[in-house]
């Protein structure tokens, strides 16, 4: 396989939404590489994680929507390069932040005894009330109890209290159980925490070895912080001084001190528990903590110069956002009404993104607009230069979506359905458009669709997602021509292009599961004709078919027993072919 330059790493992805007081995980434990110059397809049903798993590239999310896990590291050697200027302030910071390293730094000897002492104070706490398991199990039971009550509080609200007062009054009394087993449970568990606490308080045995073995600890601890620096350690220190400040720079001066001191707290814990800060992943994963690392490269009398690990799941300074959306990382929308201003012409919509992100003149601005009009197939650009969106037809405002997504050359374009509000002759031309310029700006295609004909058009590579997971990943030919999860197969038995005449049209069963809850099993297994029994108590590993194909499917373990694809979708290279005109 030729070897391409990874442009987004994402692993373990886990994204989660609070929504009326419940957890909704949407995307569970996505690892996916996307290469540079690309074309990937994301499909799969509505609901099944498409569109938020590509909003957390460009930071995106709704408000109520947050990264739980996992990182998304953007391998952009431009944005990555870093320079600072090296002045007064950023000596004196420097200065200071080597001090308080080297005083740190003594700390890393008593490691392994500073872990020995918190594990015993751990310990001592938990049997003083209640373990870390008997608390989330508590907790779970509560949660289920006062989701149960919600859920019944909320139906009441739905019956006529003119027609449905027996309901009504049911509902009342579940009501006040609920809250009568609520309270049970609270003081039940407060009753437990203060019998373990007397317990424990009252174990003169343990209370006596323990403050033996603490006070042990103590001593020997203090006697390993007392040594000397090693000269690798006061120079990997100096390195560190210099990574704190390059990571710091590009802030305002309050934002640069307030950040370096959050730093030198993450470094000092750091230090005292034993991470190996030599190691490069360990020495970002410590950064992550506050803000992007930038790696030291080199230096001159006048600034400092470095390169940036660009952690996307890890943004959080609103202003890095401006430096990678739009700029690095495009987005081209279903409906462009949602995308422009319908009071502000096309071609001042075109150019303030110009403006924003580039330096350069109005008129070079203007000039460039006019480029990409032409580029994306506006006939007569000057004249409809100042026109307003709703003086141009679907296609056409389509295009100016495209053409604003572009004007800042993106490293990656991601298309979320973007024929989707377009007649069928309009999406063709869009999506050889988008092909097309792919060619010219050599960017990167994430396409969310759920139209398995598109998918056949523009697609180097597809990725199929079910319940928030990647269930199959491989190139467009082995997708199509040899699927092997049983969703994939459902998929490609769905494409109504495939189905014989006068013969039914098939459809999957059922519904995704709830991503409230935690899923036991595979996901696909309530709806998979071809489920086996460990299907539903064990999550299946991705097995690779080959060098570029994956499938999360029980049935690739050599133990499962032999099971062909539907007879539907068997030799489907010349139906593709005729159907999507590939």
């Amino acid at each position: 396989m030729e070897e391409k330059k990874v442009l987004l790493s994402i692993k373990d992805l886990d994204v989660k939404f609070r929504v009326r007081g419940r957890t909704l995980t949407a995307i569970r434990g996505i690892s996916l590489d996307i290469y540079e110059n690309e074309s990937i397809a994301i499909v799969g049903e509505s609901g099944s994680g498409k569109s938020v798993f590509t909003k957390t590239f460009a930071g995106m999310l709704d408000s109520n929507g947050f990264i739980d896990n996992g990182s998304i590291i953007f391998n952009d050697d431009e944005l990555a390069d870093t320079v600072v200027k090296l002045d007064s302030v950023a000596h004196s910071l420097m200065d200071k932040a080597k001090r308080k390293l080297d005083e740190y730094a003594r700390l890393e000897p008593g490691a392994a005894t500073y872990r020995r002492i918190q594990e015993l104070e751990r310990e001592k706490k938990a049997r003083a009330g209640l373990s870390g398991e008997e608390q989330q199990a508590e907790e779970e039971k509560l949660k289920d109890l006062q989701h149960q009550r919600t859920d019944l509080y909320n139906l009441k609200q739905t019956y006529d209290p003119a027609k449905e007062k027996d309901k009504i009054r049911e509902a009342s009394q579940a009501i006040k159980d609920y809250d009568k087993q609520i309270k049970a449970l609270q003081k039940q568990a407060e009753a437990l925490a203060r019998e373990r606490k007397h317990a424990a308080a009252n174990d003169e045995a343990y209370n006596k070895k323990w403050q033996e073995e603490t006070a042990k600890l103590y001593a020997q601890y203090e006697k390993e912080t007392k040594g000397e620096l090693s000269p690798e350690t006061v120079k990997r220190n100096e390195i560190l001084a210099k990574e704190i400040y390059l990571s710091v720079g590009r802030y305002g001066l309050k934002k640069r001190i307030q950040y370096t001191n959050k730093l030198l707290e993450a470094l000092k814990k750091a230090m005292q528990i034993g991470v190996d800060l030599s190691d490069d992943s360990q020495r970002s994963a410590v950064f992550d903590n506050v803000t992007f690392r930038v790696k030291y490269l080199d230096e001159t009398a006048e600034q400092l110069h470095g390169t940036c690990v660009l952690n996307l799941a890890n943004v959080k300074y609103a202003k890095d956002w401006c430096q990678i959306r739009g700029r690095r990382i495009a987005t081209v929308f279903q409906d462009p009404m949602t995308s422009l201003n319908p009071i502000i012409t096309i071609g001042k919509q075109i150019t303030s993104v110009i403006l924003k992100h580039q330096q350069c003149s109005e008129a070079e601005a203007r000039k460039r607009a006019l480029e990409l009009m032409h580029k994306v197939g506006i006939p007569n650009a000057a004249a409809r230069f100042d026109d307003y969106p709703f003086q141009y037809s679907g296609g056409m405002r389509q295009r100016i979506v495209i053409a604003i997504a572009l004007s800042c050359q993106p490293k990656i374009l991601i298309c979320d359905e973007p024929t989707t509000a377009l007649d069928v002759t309009i999406q063709a031309q869009i999506l050889q458009l988008i092909k097309d310029l792919q060619k010219e700006f050599n960017y990167t295609i994430v396409f969310i669709t759920h139209d398995l004909g598109v998918v056949a058009n523009i697609a180097d590579r597809v990725a199929v997602l079910y319940a928030g997971q990647v269930i199959e990943l491989g190139t467009v030919e082995e997708v199509f021509y040899d699927p092997r999860h049983p969703y994939t197969w459902a998929l490609l038995s769905s494409l109504p292009q495939l189905a014989q005449k006068n013969a039914k049209l098939y459809s999957i069963t059922g519904t995704p599961p709830s991503l409230y809850n935690q899923i036991v099993g595979d996901a696909f297994a309530p709806r998979n004709p071809y489920c086996l029994e460990i299907d539903t108590v064990a999550e299946p590993p991705m097995f690779q078919v080959s060098e570029t194909h994956f499938a999360k499917t029980w049935l690739l373990d050599p133990r499962a027993p032999k099971i062909e694809k539907p007879e539907g979708i068997h030799n489907i290279h010349e139906k593709l072919i005729a159907a999507f005109n590939i």
